[in-house]
This record gives structure tokens, C-alpha cells and sequence, in this order.
């Protein structure tokens, strides 16, 4: 490793490595192993808030087995949208856990889009059934597109059914998606919709404390699988007491946003990720199940995939050096 310089990743260098979802999912499956073995260091994530409803994270990790140690400097701001920016940006910083000094500093929005996706898939992996073919989602923007592709590689996806607020955004990812994956993908009208034929259900639409949920109690069927990458926006709380297990990703982030307003219907988790995947507490163990995983969002997420992305960047010759 070099000691007197780092390599520089914009955006579209890391769009550019283009690392693939397959791999992601296999890069976190490994972290969150280790994390279930107790085997990762996680500080909670401190943040500042701004504005209502948006944050600004720093989210550190240490993941000893993938040699990867970092911290994620992430803002998330709804109003965003509005302004042609990005919800989600920030910067992620590589360390080398020899000497502490840094390697690498690069764009997260594409791997927070992207690893994201990845842990929803990898907790359908252990909660969902293996034959589930229909996908519902509700909010068709970044997260919309990354969870349907990650769905995509672990089950045998044959419809979907999308929906979103906005008639136009919906009918681009219609378009798009269908092309990217040659899925059969169906606009609808609301909510219900998207979710009643659904095997498989993304929410992904803004973080709100103050949410107005849509998904009401006996609209996802029994045996299905959701992910609430929107923390609990999308679903009313008698929804929520219907599932059979509910995992997030990490115990201790779940309850510090109980304590700050968040999740105050939610039932309390069965099991986090690391626990599913190191196999100390069950996954799916009926086909009656209504299962739901809600993921937070960890640091050892972008630690699992970042130093992969450095690696084939420095490869191919993609970034620019910067020296220290």
C-alpha cells in the first residue's frame, strides 16, 4: 500500500468500476458473518440534522477479516428531489489498518444505492421462500431501481408490479427497468396494488419521524417477504403487528431511533443480519410467513463493498491519485 497518496474516486469512477450486484450481496453475506460471530467494530453512527427530516451520518467501521477499516460522511436531504440533487450523497475514506493513514476517498452515492439493495436481497435470502417470482414496489426512485436488480439475481423474478406518487417517475421506471432486466413490469394506480399479488415488497420512499403510512393490515399476503428500506413510512402499525418476524440489521441503531422518535409501533425485532446469516437464529421457518426486514443502514455495508471497488479501480487504471 502506498503511504504518500491516496486515490481520488469520483462518482463516475465508482459508477465506472460498475462492481456487480452479485458480487455486493457475497461481500456483505461475508460481513455480516463476521458481524454475527461479534467479529466487526461499529461505533453507533453520531449524526447532525440540519433541516427537518434530513441528517448528515458519520459512519465508521472495521471489518478485521476484509481488512477494511473507513467511515462514511453521508447526508440524506428529501427536498433534494426537488432541486435536481441527489437524496443521498456524501464521501466514503479508506484507512489501512497497518498504519491508519488513508488510501482512497471516493463518492458513496452509487455504493450506498447499491449496498442498500444488496442487504434487502441478502435478508430476503434467509426470510423470504426461495420461489417467490413477484415483486411489488412502492416508490421508484434510486432504491426502486437497486432492490428490483438485486431481487433479481437471488430469485426467479418473472413480474412487477410499481407504483409512485409521481405518474411521470413511475412510467421512466417502467420503461427503463423492463429494459435493463426483461422483466414484465405493470404500473398501478395505488398502493394496494403494488402490494396484495406481491411475493416480494420494497418501500422506498423518504425517512419521515412523522410518517403517513399507506399499507394497511391484510394487504401483504401470507408468505410474503417486505423490506422497509424507508424505516416503517410505508406501513400502518396493524400491518406491522401482523408479521410473523420482523430483523433489522442492527439491534442497537433500531433502538437509538426508537429513542429519538422513530419506530414507535413497531414491534421489536426477532433477530438482526448478522444473526440470520451466521446462522444463530432462524430464518423463514413456515410458508404462512409474513416476514419483514427493516435496515437501517450499516457502515460495515460500505466497508464490505468499498475496498473492491478500490481494488479493480486501482487496476484499471480508473481515479486520480491525490497526494497526502
Amino acid at each position: 500500500m502506498e503511504t504518500n497518496q491516496l486515490l481520488y474516486l469520483s462518482r463516475a469512477d465508482v459508477e465506472e468500476v460498475g462492481l456487480e450486484m452479485v458480487t455486493i450481496i457475497e461481500l456483505l453475506g461475508d460481513a455480516f458473518r463476521e458481524k454475527g460471530a461479534g467479529r466487526v467494530e461499529m461505533p453507533p453512527k453520531p449524526g447532525i440534522h440540519t433541516q427537518p427530516d434530513a441528517f448528515i451520518h458519520a459512519m465508521p467501521a472495521y471489518i478485521p477479516a476484509l481488512h477494511s477499516a473507513g467511515i462514511k460522511w453521508v447526508s440524506g436531504y428529501p427536498e433534494n428531489q426537488k432541486r435536481g440533487l441527489p437524496y443521498i450523497s456524501g464521501l466514503l475514506i479508506l484507512n489501512d489498518d497497518e498504519t491508519g493513514l488513508p488510501y482512497a476517498v471516493m463518492d458513496c452515492t452509487w455504493i450506498t444505492a447499491y449496498r442498500t439493495a444488496g442487504a434487502s436481497a441478502l435478508s430476503a435470502k434467509y426470510l423470504a421462500r426461495p420461489e417467490s417470482e413477484v415483486v411489488g414496489i412502492l416508490a421508484c426512485g434510486v432504491q426502486g431501481r437497486t432492490n428490483l436488480e438485486a431481487l433479481a439475481v437471488l430469485f426467479p423474478v418473472k413480474r412487477v408490479y410499481a407504483y409512485d406518487i409521481v405518474p411521470e417517475v413511475q412510467q421512466q421506471y417502467i420503461e427503463e427497468m423492463s429494459a435493463k432486466l426483461d422483466l414484465e413490469i405493470v404500473g398501478v394506480d395505488n398502493p394496494k396494488q403494488a402490494v396484495v399479488e406481491s411475493d416480494l415488497v420494497i418501500t422506498s420512499g423518504p425517512i419521515l419521524e412523522q410518517p403517513e403510512p399507506a399499507i394497511e393490515q391484510g394487504w401483504l399476503q401470507p408468505g410474503a417477504f417486505a423490506s422497509a428500506v424507508d424505516f416503517d413510512s410505508y406501513w400502518q402499525p396493524a400491518a406491522m403487528a401482523q408479521m410473523d418476524k420482523i430483523s433489522t440489521d442492527d439491534h442497537d441503531q433500531f433502538f437509538y431511533y426508537r429513542s429519538v422518535g422513530y419506530f414507535q409501533s413497531t414491534p421489536d425485532p426477532y433477530a438482526d443480519l448478522g444473526e440470520l446469516a451466521a446462522g444463530l437464529k432462524p430464518g423463514r421457518e413456515g410458508e404462512n410467513e409474513r416476514t419483514l426486514a427493516i435496515n437501517l443502514g450499516l457502515a460495515i455495508d460500505d466497508m464490505a463493498v468499498a475496498p473492491e471497488i478500490f481494488r479493480r479501480a486501482k487496476e484499471r487504471g480508473i481515479g486520480n491519485w491525490l497526494p497526502l
